[in-house]
């Protein structure tokens, strides 16, 4: 799996860090910078300074739990990936952490290293698809600006006549529109924008 930018930034949360040193190993041939926290709190200072792709988080931990933190994490940074690992599975948990923090995936404690190394880096495959779906739409939106103020300042600019064939027809009495005027008049519409 190829991803785009050369270093992924990971944030692990645990109030243990010696898991986060176990999950740091388990990760340390993939190309990702990481980041540690101990707890939420902490956490969300790491948030504010380094923009970070995804975010896995123990959900107990002392004052915030995983799942209050991920939450706070979706509506602050809706982008980034958000994953929980626990150590006690509980139905409940699960689902606050589905629910409020809308999680890519759930582990429990020990995970699998291999399953977690592919299951990161298919997250940040994911979120750089996104990103790059949102560029493209950005760009189209742009084209489809340029496109329609070509239409308005130049009526029927846009429109081509084709024959049987699909080949275009290029109308004698249309001459008086030269092609470099035509070209002329892209250029400054794709410059104005």
């Amino acid at each position: 799996m190829n991803i785009s930018r050369a270093a992924a930034a990971i944030l692990l949360v645990d109030d243990e860090p010696h898991v986060t040193d176990a999950l740091k190993r388990a990760l340390r041939r993939e190309p990702f910078e990481f980041f540690t926290a101990t707890s939420g709190a902490a956490a969300q200072e790491i948030l504010e300074r380094h923009p970070v792709d995804v975010v896995i988080s123990d959900e107990q931990m002392p004052g915030m739990s995983g799942s209050v933190f991920l939450s706070a994490v979706r509506k602050q940074y809706p982008n980034t990936i958000r994953m929980i690992l626990s150590g006690q599975a509980s139905l409940e948990a699960a689902v606050r952490a589905i629910n409020e923090g809308e999680v890519y995936r759930f582990f429990l404690k020990p995970c699998n290293p291999t399953d977690l190394a592919f299951t990161v880096k298919q997250a940040v495959a994911h979120k750089r698809l996104e990103e790059q779906s949102r560029r493209l739409l950005r760009e189209y939106q742009k084209q489809a600006s340029t496109i329609a103020r070509l239409e308005r300042d130049s009526p029927g600019i846009l429109r081509l006549e084709t024959d049987e064939q699909g080949a275009v027809v290029v109308d004698e009495g249309d001459a008086e529109c030269d092609v470099n005027d035509l070209l002329a008049q892209i250029e400054r519409a794709m410059t104005a924008r």
